[in-house]
């Protein structure tokens, strides 16, 4: 049997029994980093007295998982195998999906376990989703991809979760106050962890709320979804930007969105 066991996303205390056992049954673990798995095992070991002792941890990860699929032996999966991404849910922004997309097209009896989920703690802590929502992972690093994203993202007709690395959470937050500053938004970073940290508010008071803390640790923001009076031609700054403009036309239009006189937009486009 091939299972997928959730690991912690933080606090440790979130693995479940049944987990727990499947680790102790079996012999053969494939891990997205097998540093991270050896790791929490010997964690789990101590914890709960545990003796969790695999005869072998393999990689599979992003990188290796079509050489890895295709170089295994037709025996392989009679065995009792258990397979971890770094935290959380597998398959979900995590190695695991071409594994399960494996398993079923191969007829080979496999079992997802229940566990800790960043994005379905996010929304239920936001209070924003009331019924349906849309989980986009993480964005494209990708400049014009990155963009098109953002915009799908305030456009979308339900609340939108989102995951994002410590790197870029203010330049996000930035770009959907720029767009629409009154947008609800709730952040939360280093979930279930000791210094949690989560708080909903306009992307605008986000966005201000950000530059004051330390934003070192993983992000889930869940962004609400459009409103009747947000219209999707509407023109942020990074728009007007990039026309082709005289300087102090742009500051003329910059002036009329982001309620600063033109001649402050324009001494910020002189230094820009």
């Amino acid at each position: 049997m091939l299972y997928f066991v959730p690991t912690p996303i933080g606090n440790l205390n979130d693995i479940s029994f049944h987990s727990l056992e499947i680790l102790q049954k079996c012999k053969l673990f494939l891990c997205e980093d097998t540093r991270v798995c050896k790791s929490l095992i010997t964690l789990l070991n101590k914890k709960y007295n545990l003796n969790i002792q695999p005869q072998n941890y393999l990689s599979f990860h992003t990188h290796n998982q079509k050489q890895f699929l295709s170089s295994i032996d037709e025996n392989f999966f009679d065995q009792d195998i258990a397979y971890m991404s770094d935290a959380g849910m597998p398959g979900i922004s995590d190695p695991g999906q071409i594994l399960i997309d494996y398993a079923i097209k191969n007829d080979i009896a496999y079992e997802v376990l229940s566990g800790s989920n960043a994005a379905l703690l996010a929304v239920v802590s936001s209070a924003l989703c009331y019924k349906e929502f849309i989980f986009m992972g993480f964005l494209s690093n990708n400049g014009s991809q990155r963009k098109k994203d953002i915009e799908n993202l305030m456009l979308n007709p339900y609340p939108s979760v989102v995951y994002e690395a410590p790197t870029r959470i203010l330049e996000l937050i930035e770009k959907i106050s720029k767009i629409d500053p009154l947008r609800e938004i709730f952040v939360i970073k280093e979930a279930s962890k000791k210094f949690e940290t989560k708080f909903r508010a306009n992307a605008l008071e986000v966005f201000k709320k950000l530059q004051e803390l330390d934003l070192r640790g993983e992000w889930c923001v869940v962004v609400d979804c459009v409103k009747d009076k947000f219209c999707q031609n509407t023109l942020c700054e990074d728009d007007i930007l990039e026309l082709d403009l005289p300087l102090k036309t742009k500051a003329k239009l910059l002036s009329k969105i982001n309620a600063k006189s033109t001649k402050e937009n324009y001494q910020k486009l002189l230094l820009s």
